[in-house]
């Protein structure tokens, strides 16, 4: 395959570090011209001393001369803040832009590089939960592809390679169901932040395996495949599948299912967004049957876990209603691992704001970002206030 030039928003995190993994096994294969992050100058200094991208960007800019005077000798530009991100992922040396970046912040750099005509490998869910129709709509406008890196997502996408023209019945996202499975609400009362992190499968950032214990991430990953793979509400199932070795699964109009299997590492689908359509070499674990003797299916317990359902509720809604759903989540999560709030009061405060802030039939990208920063602070302000219901 053509060597290609990535840009990798969000570098220093989980998805971002893993995928250069794959930079550094595939060099014929990659090179790195964008590196970014939002906090972590140290780590994003030794990655732009390893890989010589033409370009680093720092979200924070109380540590933006830390990076620049580290870097200066070496020719490599240094910019900071999310204007500059969003400017530099339409260079022309770009062919592919992985976004990586954890929540709503990911929004405008997305849609900047579709703009611009890039390819985009999605990590960053929230950009299609916030703002799916707008940035579907833009990527279809460009005919610029959307790869999907979620492990789910990747999974429901190379279950339709060959399959394109087939419709689809229905698509089954396939949950581990986190660290308090089959837990009830009494216990969840007073779990800890440090509980909540232990997720028994995947190694992952803190706000997504926070997502992943209170199910929330399943409910996102609904929204962000009716986006992705043009799908109605009732034909988005989830299932809890504890072994996370089948990574989802999709039924055809003849019954059929398909399913993708594998060992839960993020390396993969990161590796398949990247290199398609080629499937590439590597060195991954390989899985083995015997060595996973049984594999177990539950219904979801959306009762208990109560943001799985809300996330069926806005997409349900449409408009704005997602966006309320992610902005009043990130703060929840926020909230939570500051001890400010328990792990069922994030719930609360999600159903609170989506019941409180001025819902928007058919939003603008102006409108979005207004509903954001509403949800926010109503978020701040119902905590503040001790007045989550």
């Amino acid at each position: 395959m053509q060597k290609r030039s990535i840009a990798i928003l969000g570098s220093t995190g989980s998805i971002g570090t893993q995928a250069l993994d794959v930079v550094r096994a595939n060099p014929e294969a990659f090179q790195v011209e964008v590196l970014s992050a939002q906090n972590n100058a140290t780590l994003l200094i030794e990655q732009a001393v390893e890989f010589r991208p033409n370009v680093v960007v720092i979200g924070n800019e109380d540590v933006y001369d830390k990076v620049k005077s580290a870097l200066d000798s070496l020719d490599i530009k240094v910019y900071c803040g999310i204007e500059a991100l969003a400017n530099v992922v339409q260079m022309d040396t770009i062919d592919l832009v992985l976004t990586s970046m954890v929540g709503y912040a990911g929004l405008l750099p997305t849609l900047k590089a579709i703009e611009a005509g890039k390819s985009i490998a999605l990590a960053n869910k929230e950009t299609l939960v916030v703002a799916g129709e707008l940035v579907t709509e833009a990527a279809r406008r460009k005919g610029i592809n959307i790869y999907p890196v979620d492990s789910e997502h990747s999974a429901i996408f190379q279950c339709l390679v060959g399959e394109f023209h087939n419709p689809i019945e229905k698509i089954i996202l396939t949950a581990s169901g986190g660290p308090f499975r089959g837990k009830d609400r009494e216990f969840l009362k007073t779990v800890t932040k440090a509980q909540a992190l232990k997720h028994p499968n995947w190694v992952m950032g803190a706000k997504i395996t926070i997502d992943s214990a209170s199910l929330m991430n399943k409910g996102l990953e609904v929204i962000e495949a009716k986006w992705l793979f043009g799908l109605d509400t009732p034909q988005i199932d989830v299932v809890v599948h504890p072994q996370s070795i089948i990574h989802s699964l999709v039924q055809f109009q003849d019954g059929s299912i398909k399913a993708q299997l594998g060992l839960p590492d993020m390396r993969l689908p990161i590796q398949f967004a990247m290199g398609y359509p080629n499937r590439m070499p590597s060195d991954f674990p390989r899985f083995s049957f015997f060595d996973y003797p049984t594999l177990s299916f539950e219904q979801p317990d959306a009762e208990t876990f109560r943001n799985l359902a809300l996330a069926y509720q806005a997409l349900e809604r449409g408009g704005n209603a997602c966006c309320i759903l992610n902005a009043a989540n990130e703060i929840a999560v926020a909230e939570f691992l500051n001890d400010r709030i328990g792990f069922l009061e994030m719930s609360d405060l999600i159903e609170d704001c989506m019941n409180r802030v001025s819902f928007v039939k058919s939003p603008t990208y102006e409108d979005y970002v207004q509903t954001d920063t509403e949800t926010r602070r109503l978020a701040q302000e119902l905590i503040k206030s001790h007045s989550i219901h």
